[in-house]
Parts: C-alpha cells; sequence; structure tokens
C-alpha cells in the first residue's frame, strides 16, 4: 500500500514539476500579450472556435486538433487568413506545438482587428500529453506528433516523436 502512494505522489510530483518548467518556458518565451485558453476551456467550448495551426505544413500534416486550419508560421499571410475569419468577433484559438510561435499569430490577428483571440496553453504538446486525440493528413487519429526539433521534443511525454 505505502508503494501505491509512492507511486501517486511521485506522479503528481513530476506532473506539477513539469507544469512548473512549462510555465517557467512560456514565460521566457511569450510576452503573454494574447490570454491563454486551456485544455480543458477549450474541449468544453471547441464547437464554437475557430482553431487555427500556427506550425508549417508538414507539422500540421504529421497531426492537428481537429477542424484546425493550418495558417503555418513563416508562411502565414494574414490576406488568405482573413477570408476564413469573416467576423473579426469569433472565438479564435490559435495553437503551435508549445505557444510560442501561436502567440505570434495571435499578435498579428489582434492587431488586424480580431477581438477574441487566445493562445492554447501548451499547445499540441499538452494537448497530447493529456491522452487527447490527434488526426493525421488522411484524418484519421494518430500518436505521431511533429516535435519540431529534437530539443523541443522532451516537452511532448506521450505519443510518438516525429522530426520529419
Amino acid at each position: 500500500m505505502k508503494n501505491i502512494f509512492l507511486l501517486i505522489f511521485i506522479g503528481v510530483s513530476f506532473s506539477s514539476f513539469s507544469q512548473k518548467k512549462l510555465s517557467k518556458l512560456l514565460k521566457q518565451q511569450n510576452t503573454e500579450s494574447i490570454p491563454y485558453i486551456s485544455i480543458e476551456t477549450l474541449q468544453n467550448e471547441k464547437e464554437d472556435v475557430i482553431l487555427l495551426d500556427s506550425r508549417e505544413l508538414k507539422e500540421f500534416k504529421t497531426s492537428h486538433l481537429e477542424n484546425a486550419i493550418c495558417v503555418g508560421y513563416d508562411s502565414f499571410n494574414l490576406d488568405s487568413v482573413k477570408p476564413k475569419l469573416p467576423n473579426k468577433s469569433s472565438k479564435i484559438v490559435v495553437y503551435c506545438s508549445l505557444g510560442i510561435r501561436s502567440e505570434d499569430i495571435a499578435e498579428k490577428l489582434k492587431k488586424a482587428g480580431y477581438t477574441n483571440v487566445f493562445n492554447l496553453y501548451g499547445g499540441i504538446f499538452e494537448w497530447k500529453n493529456n491522452d487527447l486525440e490527434v488526426l493525421n493528413s488522411q484524418e484519421k487519429a494518430t500518436d505521431s506528433i511533429h516535435t519540431f526539433s529534437k530539443t523541443w521534443s522532451k516537452w511532448l511525454k506521450k505519443g510518438v516523436k516525429v522530426y520529419e
């Protein structure tokens, strides 16, 4: 019985420690000019939200959230995205691997007059780390996640890490 409690304590401590480390990383990398939305909140509101994936196309093709629109990062073009977002007050959630690139894209949307823009805290990595479904380019469930690089892959705890 003691072993079970010890394992639970270690698991909870590790999870908490991991979240603190992610929080620290995001504070270092982001200005927090765009409010975060948690995975839990997004799950409850998913039907009323436009999801924008701000990763590159090869990352999106490996896996993405259901109904997400790939807008890219290096290739992001506001003029090509605007027709997909005609209502500037629609709730928009932008995500990437962890929530760093997505803040940049969300800032561009905010500057263009979109008023209800959020950044998914922890991105697709946290989504998968919470055992939630992601889809491949054939819209089938997959465990594969493009991790951008080996350096960033340490943040993905669950799923199959893909680099290319």
